[in-house]
C-alpha cells in the first residue's frame, strides 16, 4: 500500500500540527499540571472552531466526513504534544460507533454537538482482568418490560466523569449490546481512577441502571460485533497515539545527546548511543507502518484483526522500548518527574496499557497463525 498522503490528509494533518504546536508546549503543560481542570478547555474550542473535532463527523451533522485515518494524523500530533484534551475518547470511542450504528436521533443528538465541541462522549470498555469485550463480559443488562437494567463495574473509562454520554457494553442472556447511558442516570457512580500520566479517568459503578430502547446502539444481535468494532478503532487510535509520543521522544534524545557533552564528547558520537537510538528509530517506524496498514483497512471495511492486533502490539512494545531508550540515554534527568521527557515514558505506558498490552496481543496473533486463520481474530 501507498503510505503517502493525499492533499486533504495533508491539510489536516498540517492544521493539527500548528494547532497543537500553538496550544500545547512544555509550558503550557506545566502551567496546566499546576490547575485543576480536567482537559484544556483553550484548546479544544479551538479544535473545534477550526473543524477538526468533526473530521471524521459526516455533512449532515456539521463535519467534514472523513475516518479513522485521518484521526489517525490528528491522534499523531496530539501523542507528539501530550495535548490534554479528550481527542480519542470522544472522536474515536464516542462519534464513530454513533455514525456508524447510531440511529438517526442518536446521531442529531450528539454528532453535531461532538463536531461543536460542545459534549464528551467516551467508551466504558474495560472491566477488571478483562480488557476486550468480545471475551466474556461481566457487566450484565437483564430484561425489564421493554427496557433493560445495567449492572456491574467498568474501570479507566478515559473522561468518565467529563463525559455526557458513555457506550457501554453489557452482557445479555446469550449476546452482548451496547448501550448509551446517562451519566446522570440513576444508580450510576463515576469514581476517579489516578492515572500517572495524568490523563482524567473514572471507575463506573453501575447499580440497576435503567435504559430504554432509545438507548441500545444497533441492533441486540449485532451488539457483540459493534464492541469488537469499537475496540478495533480504539487499538489503532492508541497506536497512532504512540507514534506522535515515541517519535517526539526520540526526537528530544537526539537534539539532547548531540549537544551533551560526556567524557569530553558528545554524547551522540558514542557507538552505543547510536545504536539505541537507531534501534529506536526502527521501532518508531515499524510502528507506524503497522498503524496505517491497520488504519487503512478499517477504513476500507476490511477485516483487520490481526493488522490491528499487530499494531496494538507495537503500541505497546516498541512505545516502551522508545521511551525507555530516551529516558536512559539522558540519564539522571531522564528521571526527574518534572522534565519533559518523563512525561513521555509516563503517557506511552499508558497507552501500551490500553485495551490490551502487548502479551495480549502477540496471544491473539499466535492462537490466529496456529490456527492457519487470521479470520480467527475477528
Amino acid at each position: 500500500m501507498d503510505f503517502s498522503l493525499n492533499e486533504d490528509q495533508a491539510n489536516i494533518h498540517e492544521l493539527g500540527r500548528r494547532i497543537f504546536s500553538d496550544g500545547s508546549t512544555d509550558e503550557t503543560l506545566r502551567a496546566f499540571a499546576r490547575g485543576s481542570e480536567p482537559y484544556d478547555r483553550t484548546l479544544w474550542r479551538a479544535l473545534a472552531d477550526a473543524g477538526l473535532l468533526g473530521a471524521a463527523i459526516g455533512a449532515d451533522w456539521g463535519g467534514s466526513g472523513f475516518g479513522i485515518m485521518e484521526l489517525g494524523l490528528l491522534l499523531e500530533e496530539q501523542g507528539r504534544t501530550l495535548a490534554p484534551v479528550p481527542l480519542l475518547a470522544t472522536l474515536v470511542l464516542g462519534a464513530l460507533p454513533l455514525q456508524a450504528f447510531g440511529t438517526q436521533v442518536q446521531r442529531d443528538r450528539w454528532l453535531p454537538a461532538i463536531a461543536r465541541g460542545e459534549a464528551i462522549v467516551t467508551g466504558a470498555l474495560e472491566e477488571v482482568g478483562n480488557t476486550d469485550p468480545a471475551l466474556p463480559i461481566a457487566t450484565r443488562a437483564e430484561v425489564h418490560g421493554a427496557s433493560w437494567r445495567l449492572s456491574g463495574t467498568k474501570v479507566t473509562v478515559p473522561y468518565g466523569k467529563q463525559a455526557a454520554c458513555l457506550l457501554v457494553p453489557a452482557r445479555l442472556e446469550e449476546s452482548v449490546a451496547v448501550f448509551l447511558v446517562d451519566p446522570a442516570s440513576a444508580g450510576v457512580t463515576l469514581s476517579v481512577q489516578e492515572l500517572s500520566s495524568g490523563e482524567p479517568h473514572a471507575e463506573l459503578h453501575l447499580a440497576g441502571v435503567a435504559v430504554g430502547p432509545d438507548a441500545l446502539l444497533g441492533a441486540p444481535a449485532a451488539g457483540a460485533a459493534i464492541a469488537r468494532w469499537i475496540v478495533q478503532h480504539g487499538r489503532v487510535a492508541l497506536a497512532a497515539q504512540q507514534v506522535g509520543v515515541s517519535a517526539e521522544a526520540l526526537r528530544r534524545t537526539a537534539a539532547y545527546s548531540s549537544e551533551r557533552i560526556q567524557f569530553g564528547r558528545r554524547l551522540g558520537s558514542m557507538q552505543a548511543v547510536q545504536q539505541r537510538a537507531a534501534d529506536a528509530f526502527i521501532d518508531v517506524e515499524a510502528l507506524r507502518s503497522a498503524y496505517l496498514r491497520a488504519a487503512w483497512l478499517l477504513a476500507q471495511g476490511e477485516n483487520a484483526a490481526a493488522e490491528v492486533a499487530a499494531a496494538k502490539y507495537w503500541a505497546a512494545l516498541a512505545g516502551h522500548r522508545v521511551v525507555h531508550t530516551a529516558q536512559h540515554l539522558h540519564g539522571g534527568i531522564g528521571a526527574d518527574v518534572e522534565y519533559p521527557i518523563h512525561h513521555f515514558f509516563l503517557r506511552a505506558k499508558q497507552i501500551g496499557a490500553a485495551l490490551g498490552g502487548a502479551t495480549p496481543m502477540l496471544a491473539d496473533i499466535g492462537r490466529a497463525i496456529a490456527a492457519g486463520d487470521t479470520a480467527a481474530l475477528a
